[in-house]
């Protein structure tokens, strides 16, 4: 078992905290089929237009319209639904898109039709973090408000009070290694006293040139982590087998 010394930890959900096959299997179809009668019920609300405008702006958008031969003044609910399903089909990490998918998952929630996957060795690992005043934040491409909803509705209750930070797209791409230096800024901890953890290596390179402490997840149904890879990082199956002292 591993041993760090540090004051922080930042971690990843899909694929770290949580299954990848969550996220595709679950959350992803269950957005493609609400979305539209999401946005039939909202559409005239503030908070739904504000994001469609924001989707609109977007340069997969222009493209889309063209294909469709539809034009601006043709949008509606409809046509906004197809081409949600068009962003999450290719996986796009782009804000809109994850704020309108948090919307729709917060009604599931709600519903009690979701329920927020983690692994069974996720809950006691942030709570050993919590009392040992170890600072834990969530860095996830999905919205701060899906991250919320997923870690306060969890199988094994509420894990929401472990967790004391948030930070999304709005800090910055998650290979972008100025996006691991804005997190620490706002953390107000020295980057080398944050320790990060991702199943992404892409993710793990960048937090690790921007000087944050890295550990590679290699969990079931993850991508295959190269020779070169675990030469160059930390690679743990689990939580369990991460021993982390409050420096």
């Amino acid at each position: 078992m591993c041993a760090l010394a540090v004051r922080a930890v930042v971690t990843d959900i899909e694929g770290t905290t949580t299954s990848i096959g969550f996220v595709k299997d679950v959350l992803f179809p269950y957005a493609k089929q609400y979305t539209m009668k999401y946005l039939q019920r909202t559409w005239n609300t503030e908070e739904t237009q504000n994001i469609v405008h924001d989707l609109i702006q977007l340069k997969e958008h222009e493209k889309y319209l063209e294909e469709l031969n539809v034009t601006e003044e043709q949008i509606c609910p409809e046509t906004v639904a197809k081409f949600i399903n068009v962003l999450i089909e290719k996986d796009l990490k782009l804000s809109p898109l994850k704020n309108l998918q948090g919307l729709v998952w917060a009604e599931g929630y709600k519903a009690g039709v979701l329920k927020g996957h983690v692994y069974p060795d996720v809950p006691f690992a942030f709570k050993c973090w919590h009392d040992a005043k170890i600072c834990l934040a969530i860095y996830s491409s999905g919205s701060i408000k899906a991250q919320k909803l997923l870690f306060n509705q969890t199988e094994y209750g509420d894990l929401l009070p472990y967790i004391s930070k948030h930070f999304d797209t709005t800090s910055g791409h998650k290979h972008q290694v100025e996006s691991y230096k804005n997190i620490a800024r706002d953390m107000d901890y020295d980057i080398s006293d944050i320790l990060f953890l991702t199943d992404v290596i892409r993710e793990a390179e960048a937090a690790q040139l921007a000087g944050m402490q890295v550990i590679v997840l290699s969990r079931p149904g993850n991508a295959r982590i190269s020779e070169r890879d675990k030469s160059q990082f930390l690679v743990v199956n689990n939580f369990n087998a991460i021993k982390i002292i409050a420096k």
